[in-house]
């Protein structure tokens, strides 16, 4: 099948973390909801997404199918999609699921009015709002463990490490020793060339991605993901880490979600509880203000690129938006806008020079190279979010 992934309505509400990709690429489970589709299909997923981020995720100019990146798929999404004909669209209400085109026909959402609407009855999982993250984090975590090993045979890890349950499987060149896993709970799931050095505590649903590691007397529990080229270190819980990020010392995060090229300092800590037990606020961008989460328990929100310093405390709550930088004593606001400097001594633009300068050096440590591409997205970003840096 040649498919393309579109963004809606998600794309907005999902902001800061969707500032720098489509909806799709979030990582959510093991996987992220374009390499879901992709194994669900056998196919090779393209993008419908904003305009400065087709560059680097262009669209499949062959599609036929055309499916909304904020769902994640199933059996039964997968069946009601295959089936539709040309001309069909996949609707639960008001929301759009998908539709089919003759191939190479690129027709945008809002220009298929015409398209014979099919119902689609069955409940599905999807993606709207950052919490939804970690909210749902197992359920994926659960079906991508199943999707990705059934089939096949675990790797075999050291004796030295103690298992606890059935529902483990490591990767080729996935390494551990003297560490405790407990699937009890939860699939646990070490992926290619992960490592879980000495004396760690892991409890299920957890996911450690490829090339990743974990630090010596970690303690992490269930609901965890660990994305690729990352590093962790002191007490996780119910916490996404999308990929070449950094949390390697002692502190607490946890119901939170970082994405790429961030970095925790040291003895940092996250609040997800507040004293007086009321439900969690999230700043939103498309109302500019604060938004019910409905969650008792809720952390921290960090957009790629933002890096904090040590002994940092984020209040319960936070949103720290793209390429944030945040250091000094006390709590900083529940809202740290993008490319913002400081804490709570005050804040000031991130010059986007600056920026680019670090980001060299963080991109040359994994041998990559940030290239125009990806200058030109945090343009993009910088100048839209301008407004939100009135300090």
């Amino acid at each position: 099948m040649m498919i393309n992934l579109f963004d809606d309505s998600a794309w907005q509400s999902l902001r800061p973390l969707s500032f720098t990709r489509p909806v799709a690429d979030l990582r959510v489970g093991i996987l992220t909801i374009a390499e879901k589709w992709k194994k669900y299909l056998n196919a090779e997923p393209g993008f419908l997404t904003i305009a400065y981020l087709a560059e680097k995720y262009p669209a499949n100019n062959k599609a036929e199918w055309f499916i909304n990146g904020s769902i994640c798929p199933d059996k039964g999404l997968v069946d009601a999609i295959s089936s539709l004909k040309i001309g069909e669209s996949l609707k639960k209400g008001n929301l759009l699921i998908a539709y089919r085109t003759n191939a190479g026909e690129l027709l945008a959402p809002d220009s298929i009015a015409q398209f014979d609407a099919k119902n689609y009855a069955e409940s599905f999982l999807r993606i709207e709002f950052p919490e939804d993250i970690f909210k749902f984090n197992h359920v994926e975590l659960t079906k991508d463990f199943y999707l990705i090993t059934h089939g096949r045979t675990s790797a075999s890890l050291s004796a030295t490490n103690t298992f606890l349950g059935e529902n483990f499987f490591a990767e080729e060149g996935a390494v551990a020793e003297c560490s405790t896993f407990s699937s009890l709970s939860g699939p646990v799931y070490l992926g290619a060339n992960a490592e879980v050095w000495e004396g760690c505590h892991i409890r299920g649903s957890f996911a450690l991605c490829h090339n990743s590691q974990v630090k010596m007397g970690a303690k992490i529990y269930g609901q965890t993901t660990i994305g690729p080229y990352s590093r962790v270190g002191g007490e996780l819980n119910n916490a996404v880490i999308w990929g070449y990020s950094s949390k390697g010392h002692e502190g607490y995060l946890g119901n939170a979600v970082l994405g790429q090229w961030c970095n925790i300092g040291a003895d940092t800590n996250n609040s997800n509880l507040k004293n007086n037990y009321a439900d969690v606020k999230l700043w939103e961008y498309t109302s500019e203000g604060f938004r019910d989460t409905k969650l008792q328990f809720c952390g921290l929100i960090m957009a790629d690129h933002a890096k904090c310093g040590i002994n940092t405390m984020f209040n319960t709550g936070t949103v720290a938006g793209v390429s944030a930088n945040v250091f000094g004593p006390g709590f900083p606001r529940n809202f740290i806008p993008d490319f913002s400097w400081g804490g709570t001594h005050g804040f000031e633009s991130y010059k986007l020079e600056k920026m680019f300068e670090t980001a060299v050096k963080v991109y040359e440590r994994r041998n990559l190279e940030f290239n125009q591409i990806e200058k030109d997205i945090l343009t993009q970003v910088f100048n839209d979010t301008e407004a939100y840096r009135h300090f």
